[in-house]
């Protein structure tokens, strides 16, 4: 080794090693390196022949032999890891972290080699050079400016570069900070505490219009205002003689540059030549002289220093003078106690300001200067050379001289003196501590021959700055404390510990998915990545999802002629960025854009020299010229019409070029993703006599998302998939859906040297994601409540960064881990990115895997499984996990990608059945529904079939509706058969639920009575029948199931009560909505598929009075027997699942569903047969047809076809 201090416990070994006769966290070893030299690498070993060797340690190094700093593992030099960069030293300093032993001793080798050569200046603030370049060294396409400083101020000008015209380019620190500007502007601010007296590199490189800034190991672009062409550089100093203000005014820089190069040239070897190019100003020399200030680092809460009162103090007073920095806004600086123990003084940081108060924050990481001066009955205390604050007392204030002053805190034993710290312990450094004027030699109390202390790092300061650079994503801000920094992630649109993931989902499709209806929405296209969430409109109410991205001027404008010009231009802006709207065509499976030219006397093609008269702009970027318009292919020079073959002319491919005197139109969708969105739009036939025109540009739509369906099928556990590397070295965020029915499978890897990344499912109800950036492995679990193999969809999100790693699965709680604190930070990976398995494990994933996006970055799983044995695109049967959201009877399809509901057979509409289908009933209006009999018997078959099927009836139904009305009584629901089986659904005199059930000709209509109570209150009441043979369930209402009996009785009839019949004759007036009966929805059918089999009478209005209101809040559902074999009460509701149809009856027998509207209508007035004396007449046979309320029997040889009706 070479020569260098030791501590006097220790021990040089003979062959180059050294070890500590004692083992504590304090022993040291400093090694004087002579001149400046790359360290490479340092090594540790263990003693022969012993257990004894060193687990961690501290390296720092120095220029000086003092003001030391800490390497740490992520900056520029690595421990026994070629990785990592070296660096240049005069002095390395090697201290013990931790053995395996405290009992024992260790050895260190060191291994130093590389001479470093360097060209140093020193400036004293005052002095400064100026360099004339000659025109071959002006700034070129490529140019670049590199140097090294250290400072002693923390604010002055490093350089000012002038060029001609004005322009010019400054660098200059400001508070710890190198700011860049240009012509008085600031560019960049980068990097941090760089007064910290240790040198920093500095490189500018131009790249045509751009500047690439780099401090230390932190990168910026920034983009030149104006071209520059240097003439002048000033260093040290502005020397713009009243040209353009520069960052800063009057500071000169304080410090010392090395290796100052201006592309190849080193301007400060050709100072030192005396170069006419170069002119010195003040006293600058070439060598690099600073003072010694040796500062303390207070680290963690064992921290304090503890030194005596001064014991030579002539005045009746104490003095104490400190500087210091921190980034905690509490913690205790110094306290000490009173004469015959009546108290303590403690001066504290507290919410950032000292106390006494302060007028400004000093938790700025800034050096703040304090002086504090105790007397017999006054305190007095200056912060930054300005009077703080005055404070008289009678009790008096001098400690005692034997007193003992506590900086930082206190120690964990106090040993008899009286320390306490009611505060937070102080994290930060001190330096140039004066006890009654007279400097304290820390060096002393390191060697403990002065005072005392504890968890103290002496002759550094290890403050480091979190925030620079600033590890919060997405525009979040960074606050810090000693030890770790927060990410504010209000209103940026994304959350996590680093603002990394975004806050939205991707698309409207995934938003669909979830359950949700249409509606405004953000959507971040690329999740984590870098473009923005947008706000746009997604409608669900059709079968595909899209996303609508309007812009100025949907509108259809005219086109007002200007004198001025020739043409018209209409320009189309967009809210969305242009990386959005690029990002979402990108990754939609279709989009389209209406463009409609309507045209009077006002052509589009028709000239002599085939030059378009009018076009359009669009595409990506700024877009293209486009010659064709809507309906048309690109490159065309067509219309929708031309392609069709239709047009007005068919000598001319669009309608306006007929240049008929009359209105036309040439309109259609433009669907080729390539030419969208349209950009603007130019009309040029507009100033003829008699022309007109107008235009209308329609909104973006797309459908589609590629991403989100995009999957591929693992069927054998060898099998897998593989890209590129992944990279994520800071910030990794993973999520994906898989569908498995095993029990355990790999999901991802990637591996490094060292370091690798990992999720797997390692049982039915467990996922682990794992991982190590060289601190060791670190694994985060979730455990499931549910198993994860029951061949449904599962998502997984993960995510790790500097500070934590997350892991959610579905909707279970999260589970997070802290990384560790000053450990590796870079994922380091090298190997392919493995997926469903990899080439060294014999068991992989047996599943799907869908949607996998690597931070926003989406894999395109079925492009690479097309290529891979045992592995197929694609992944079907959605419909396990997505059935549950088609709602109300619907039924659930597959797709290719995706799921669909066929809301056929339900009363509802929406893409999942979910939109309530209302009507408004007036007494006039009526709906018939006529169906088509699935048996048709001869005419001439007779009683035959008559005596078959007469005594054959539906042994089940499932009915349900909704309505509100103010009326009653009320008829809500008639179902009849040809056999005089049929089936009442009224509201009584008394406003309750009556049911009446006739189901066998031979048997009396039995009543059903409900005790609900204020059915016709106006409100909204959903009512459900369900029956099964001769049980009946009833439900009013669904937000309670309340059992009531209902009260039974028997009525004699041979037809239809004359009571039922006046009721009838009065009408309906309200709302139904969600009529129902098992699989028919007529009152749907009426108003969204209108058809020969439906026929309506006016007034029915659409309404929504359903969604208007929620349903009464009092339910009740009451189960009953029909018959009178079967009296006995039960509270079981049958499943509508177990009605069906018996084959034979549904030939023969047809239902006919009445609202009370359109049986008034039937009844009053029916061809030749009316009401007299408010009795019903019976139908002769053969118009049994067209009276649904018949108390006859009808035989099926009377009808003359086989149509029934459905009536509302």
């Amino acid at each position: 080794l070479p020569s260098s201090k030791k501590n006097k416990n220790s021990r040089h070994g003979r062959a180059g090693g050294w070890s500590p006769l004692l083992s504590d966290k304090y022993q040291w070893l400093e090694v004087d390196l002579q001149r400046r030299t790359q360290i490479t690498a340092v090594a540790t070993q263990g003693r022969y022949g012993s257990s004894d060797w060193l687990t961690s340690y501290l390296l720092m190094f120095s220029d000086t032999g003092h003001n030391w700093r800490q390497h740490r593992q992520e900056d520029s030099l690595g421990v026994s890891y070629p990785r990592h960069r070296s660096v240049s030293r005069e002095w390395i300093y090697l201290g013990d972290r931790e053995s395996n032993n405290p009992k024992s001793r260790y050895g260190i080798n060191k291994q130093a080699m590389v001479k470093h050569t360097s060209e140093v200046a020193g400036f004293d603030g005052r002095s400064s050079l100026v360099f004339r370049l000659s025109a071959r060294t002006s700034w070129t396409a490529r140019d670049s400016i590199s140097l090294k400083f250290k400072t002693l101020k923390n604010s002055g000008t490093l350089l000012h570069a002038k060029g001609q015209r004005d322009h010019s380019l400054n660098l200059a620190l400001e508070k710890g900070k190198l700011l860049s500007g240009s012509g008085g502007k600031l560019l960049v601010s980068l990097g941090s505490l760089l007064d910290d007296q240790h040198w920093h590199h500095i490189k500018l490189e131009r790249l045509s219009t751009h500047l690439n800034l780099t401090v230390d190991k932190n990168l910026r672009q920034v983009h030149l205002p104006a071209e520059l062409t240097t003439a002048v550089l000033s260093v040290g100093a502005v020397h713009s003689h009243g040209l353009q203000t520069p960052i800063l005014h009057n500071r000169n820089f304080h410090g010392c540059l090395e290796n100052l190069l201006y592309n190849d040239l080193n301007l400060i070897k050709l100072a030192k030549q005396n170069s006419p190019q170069v002119t010195a100003v003040g006293n600058m020399t070439f060598s690099c002289s600073e003072p010694v200030f040796v500062a303390v680092t207070f680290t963690d809460s064992r921290s304090f220093l503890q030194l005596p009162v001064p014991t030579s103090r002539l005045s009746g007073a104490v003095s104490v003078t400190l500087q210091f920095r921190t980034w905690n806004k509490a913690g205790l600086l110094l306290t000490f106690g009173l004469r015959q123990q009546e108290g303590s003084v403690f001066l504290y940081l507290s919410d950032a300001r000292l106390r006494l108060q302060i007028s400004s924050g000093l938790n700025d990481g800034q050096w703040h200067s304090v002086e504090l001066i105790a007397e017999e009955n006054h305190l007095s205390i200056t912060v930054d050379r300005d009077e703080g604050a005055t404070a008289h007392t009678s009790i008096p204030l001098l400690p005692p001289a034997d007193a003992q002053l506590f900086f930082g805190g206190c120690p964990a034993h106090r040993g008899g003196w009286d320390c306490r710290n009611p505060f937070q312990v102080f994290q930060g450094c001190m330096r140039l501590l004066k006890l009654d004027g007279q400097p304290v030699d820390l060096i002393k109390v390191q060697e403990r021959r002065l005072g005392n202390y504890s968890a103290l790092q002496i002759d550094m300061c290890g403050i480091i700055d979190r925030c620079s650079p600033s590890h919060c994503e997405h525009g979040g801000g960074c606050t810090q404390s000693w030890s770790t920094f927060h990410c504010n992630c209000s209103n940026t649109g994304y959350r996590g510990a680093t603002c990394h993931s975004s806050k939205y989902e991707q698309s409207c499709e995934i938003y669909k998915h979830k359950g949700d209806t249409s509606g405004p929405f953000h959507i971040d296209v690329d999740g984590s990545g870098p473009i923005k969430p947008q706000l746009v409109y997604c409608n669900m109410t059709e079968d595909q999802t899209w996303i609508v991205m309007q812009h100025d001027n949907t509108e259809l404008t005219t086109v007002q002629v200007s004198p001025d010009s020739n043409q018209h231009f209409a320009n189309f802006r967009y809210p969305s960025e242009e990386t959005q709207l690029s990002a979402i065509i990108g990754q939609s499976e279709h989009c389209e854009q209406e463009l409609s030219f309507h045209c009077k006397r006002s052509r589009l093609f028709n000239t002599l020299d085939g030059a378009p008269l009018s076009w359009w702009v669009g595409g990506p970027a700024s877009g293209h010229i486009q010659n064709h318009w809507g309906g048309a292919s690109p490159g065309s020079r067509q219309c929708a019409c031309g392609l069709q073959d239709n047009c007005l002319d068919s000598s001319f491919s669009c309608n306006c070029d007929a240049d008929y005197d009359l209105w036309t139109d040439d309109s259609g969708l433009l669907t080729h993703k390539e030419t969208l969105p349209v950009r603007s739009l130019v009309l040029g036939d507009i100033h003829r006599p008699g022309s007109e025109a107008a235009y209308r540009v329609g909104p973006l739509r797309c459908y589609g998302d590629k991403n989100f369906w995009n999957a591929a099928f693992f069927d054998k556990e060898t099998s897998y998939l593989h890209f590129p590397t992944f990279n994520g070295e800071l910030n990794a965020d993973i999520s994906f859906l898989f569908r498995t029915t095993s029990s355990s499978g790999l999901f991802l890897e990637n591996l490094g040297i060292k370091d690798f990344i990992r999720i797997e499912l390692s049982s039915s109800t467990e996922v682990v994601f794992s991982f190590d950036v060289g601190n060791g492995p670190l694994e985060v679990k979730v455990k499931t409540a549910l198993p994860l193999n029951d061949n449904r969809w599962h998502r997984v999100q993960a995510e790790r960064n500097v500070k934590e790693a997350s892991l959610r699965v579905d909707d279970f709680p999260a589970t997070v881990r802290a990384a560790p604190s000053d450990g590796f930070i870079h994922l380091q990976l090298n190997s392919q990115l493995f997926i469903g398995g990899t080439a060294s494990r014999q068991k992989g994933f047996l599943g799907c895997i869908r949607s996998l996006q690597l931070n926003g970055v989406t894999l395109d799983l079925e492009e690479r499984a097309r290529i891979t044995p045992g592995v197929r695109p694609g992944c079907p049967g959605h419909c396990s996990s997505y059935a549950a959201l088609c709602q109300n009877q619907g039924r659930c399809v597959e797709r290719a990608n995706g799921f669909s509901c066929d809301c056929s057979q339900s009363a509802h509409a929406g893409a999942f059945c979910h939109k309530e289908v209302s009507g408004s009933f007036k007494s006039t209006t009526s709906i018939t529904y006529i169906v088509k009999e699935p048996y048709e018997p001869s005419r001439n078959s007779g009683s035959l079939h008559s005596s078959i099927y007469s005594d054959i009836t539906l042994r089940g139904e499932d009915i349900s509706l909704s309505f509100r009305t103010s009326q009653s009584p009320a008829l809500l629901l008639y179902v009849s058969s040809f056999y005089r089986e049929y089936l009442i659904l009224l509201i009584n005199k008394h406003d309750e639920l009556e049911v009446r059930y006739k189901l066998h000709s031979s048997r009396d209509v039995e009543v059903l009575s409900s005790r609900v109570m204020n059915l016709a209150d106006g409100r909204l009441h959903t009512v459900t029948i369900r029956r099964q043979a001769d049980m009946v369930s009833v439900q009013v209402n669904t937000h309670k199931h309340t059992h009531l009996p209902i009260y039974l009785t028997s009525q004699k009839s041979e037809g239809l009560d004359p009571d039922l019949a006046r009721l009838a004759s009065t009408g309906f007036t309200g709302c139904l909505s969600g009529v129902r009966f098992d699989s028919i929805c007529p009152l749907k059918a009426a108003l969204l598929h209108p058809d020969s089999r439906v026929t309506v009478t006016s007034p029915l209005v659409p309404s929504s009075c359903a969604s208007s209101s929620q349903a009464d809040s009092y339910a009740a559902e009451t189960t009953h027997s029909l018959s009178g074999n079967r009296s006995m009460l039960t509270s079981k509701t049958l499943s509508s699942a177990s009605h069906h149809w018996v084959s034979s009856v549904i030939a023969v027998v047809i239902f006919i569903i009445v609202s009370a509207a359109a049986i008034m209508a039937r009844f009053i007035c029916i061809r030749k047969e009316t009401y007299r004396n408010q009795e019903v007449k019976a139908a002769q046979p053969e118009d049994s047809r067209e009276f649904p309320l018949s108390s006859q029997t009808r035989s099926l040889s009377v009808h003359s076809e086989n149509q029934k009706e459905f009536f509302i």
